[in-house]
């Protein structure tokens, strides 16, 4: 990660330039500023009088940032309600970022809204003259995110693949590599975002494939600064919000929980 100034990661206060429902559930905030943020970066993102939270960062083009998020919890329900003009807090940006070196062929694994972080990379990676294979996975085709803006991206190739079969392949979007890297496809590196038992089949056929693998791996963030310890995992005791989100699929692979379990705000352990 470059080196981000303390004062731009200060909070600030600004108004919603635009909202876009991608779905039912999953809306986008357009925000008319930029943080210098990478992609794979975080955000922490504020609304007076509900709480604060961790959101990923789905694009920063150096004059709007853009932040898509899921209506799961309390939090991102009401964030779903706000429309155009409302006020919300950010700090950041925060964490570690997907890298790549110019004219690259990278494989990126996207999962349900992991899409949408992915999309970060794949634009500024194809900035560069990279050559893109983008494998999205969603339940069905209403819930698939990103993919025309993905397809609009020069010298990349989109893979679909529906839980239902409703588009594109009928399975897992690691499946889909799976196939690729069995054709005789070579990647120099494989990015991937998304639940974390998808994270785990990556690294699994990374490692077997002896390729360089990155991986976005969530975990309750309170501070970003890494101060509060909230994200820390098991065993080596890094913190997510400074040594992650991003990290070596090698590195993943030496933390006990990757693919079991995750701890709350309490600390206590959840399985995946």
């Amino acid at each position: 990660m470059k080196s981000i100034p303390l004062q731009s990661r200060l909070p600030r206060t600004l108004r919603i330039a635009q909202v876009r429902k991608e779905t039912d559930m999953v809306t986008t905030f357009m925000l008319p500023i930029s943080l210098g943020s990478l992609p794979g970066q975080f955000l922490m993102l504020w609304l007076p009088g509900r709480d604060e939270i961790p959101m990923s960062i789905a694009l920063d083009d150096g004059e709007n940032l853009q932040v898509t998020f899921f209506a799961v919890g309390d939090m991102t329900q009401a964030l779903a309600k706000l429309k155009a003009g409302d006020l919300v807090g950010i700090r950041g940006p925060f964490g570690t970022s997907y890298a790549w070196e110019k004219k690259q062929h990278l494989a990126l694994v996207a999962g349900g809204y992991g899409a949408a972080p992915m999309f970060f990379a794949a634009s500024k990676a194809a900035q560069d003259g990279c050559t893109l294979d983008v494998i999205i996975g969603a339940r069905s085709r209403e819930h698939l995110l990103y993919q025309q803006s993905f397809a609009s991206l020069p010298r990349t190739t989109v893979h679909i693949a529906t839980d239902d079969g409703s588009e594109g392949h009928k399975g897992y979007n690691v499946t889909v590599l799976a196939e690729l890297l069995s054709s005789g496809v070579k990647f120099d590196q494989i990015f991937a975002c998304g639940p974390e038992r998808m994270l785990v089949a990556v690294s699994d056929l990374a490692a077997k494939e002896g390729t360089k693998c990155l991986l976005s791996l969530e975990r309750y963030m309170k501070c970003g600064y890494g101060l509060c310890g909230n994200c820390t995992v098991d065993p080596l005791g890094i913190r997510l919000c400074t040594e992650g989100p991003v990290v070596e699929g090698s590195l993943a692979r030496q933390i006990a929980e990757f693919g079991k379990y995750h701890r709350d705000e309490l600390g206590r352990k959840h399985p995946f």
